[in-house]
């Protein structure tokens, strides 16, 4: 395939930063080459302070260096990166982007958070037939978004809210493990929010859910165990709210060092996985879903479809 039809995206997450190599046919369909992700942690204080730490921005673009080798020698034509909350609500998110362009060669842009809730859509949706309206649920380090439409069309309706496990995590998190107050204020900060930026009618309407990113495909290792983190047993996969209660409960009751050893979690997201899984508890019980299908395919697959053939 040309080096044209060849591209590497990056999404700069505000706890991770992913790198999606794939070629991109003219219909839209998509091969993945490779796929990396790095818990950078680019948001950290970034609700407190309304900045990027040095440490944060060396760290990302440490990762980003790696990654431009790997989409060299993968001979991508394009290569682009996706700046989501952290970079939003930091004061110079604007130095951090001139860095990454000119230090290791990434087409940067940060994208609102609408923005961001589409190319999710268009990622996780693609390639699906024609069926009911369906929910897709974005857990991010810094914001959340809820997204519900059809595949192969546009949303009718799409939410950013600032509900992220980082975010939340930061401001409700003291105690390790978590104290029953601290855990009682953060599911009940996850129920204000959903409810402030999703409407009822389409809380209620609501039948089908898909969930991406990294919350939701570390509910699905540690559901299954895996030891090994195949993709294959996770695309796809039922994550059942009975079980994410679960998990959530037996994640909350321990402390960080213990919460590391836990089979099949990333020991790098052991931190912010108890608010991840809150909010997606909270999310499966306000919208009314027994369960959630887990997509690998999200925002990064999104904005290589975007950039090469349109939305």
């Amino acid at each position: 395939m040309p080096a044209e039809s060849r591209i590497a995206v990056v999404d700069l997450g505000t706890n991770s930063t992913r790198l999606l190599v794939a070629d991109v046919a003219g219909d839209g369909s998509l091969t993945e080459l490779e796929r990396r992700s790095e818990v950078t942690r680019l948001g950290d204080g970034v609700d407190a302070t309304g900045r990027l730490s040095g440490e944060a921005v060396d760290r990302v673009l440490t990762c980003l260096a790696g990654y431009r080798e790997i989409a060299d020698e993968a001979n991508a034509g394009r290569r682009i990166a996706v700046a989501t909350s952290a970079v939003r609500d930091s004061s110079n998110g604007e130095e951090f982007q001139q860095r990454v362009r000119s230090e290791v060669g990434f087409d940067i842009r940060t994208i609102s958070g609408d923005e961001e809730a589409r190319l999710t859509f268009l990622g996780a949706t693609a390639g699906r037939g024609a069926g009911p309206p369906t929910l897709v649920v974005d857990i991010g380090g810094g914001s959340t978004e809820y997204v519900v439409g059809e595949a192969g069309f546009a949303p009718t309706f799409h939410v950013s809210t600032r509900l992220g496990s980082v975010r939340q995590t930061e401001r409700h998190i003291r105690s390790d493990p978590p104290a029953y107050e601290e855990m009682a204020a953060l599911a009940a900060a996850a129920r204000e929010i959903i409810a402030a930026g999703v409407p009822q009618q389409v809380l209620t309407e609501t039948n089908a859910g898909m969930a991406v990113a990294g919350t939701a495909t570390q509910l699905a290792f540690v559901d299954q165990r895996l030891e090994s983190h195949d993709r294959g047993k996770v695309h796809g996969y039922r994550l059942l709210l009975g079980e994410c209660e679960r998990i959530l409960a037996r994640l909350a009751a321990v402390p960080l060092a213990e919460r590391r050893q836990v089979p099949g979690l990333d020991p790098d997201r052991a931190p912010t996985i108890v608010a991840g899984a809150t909010i997606m508890v909270e999310s499966m019980r306000l919208f009314g879903l027994d369960y959630v299908e887990v997509s690998e395919a999200d925002i990064l697959h999104g904005s290589a479809i975007d950039a090469m053939v349109g939305s």
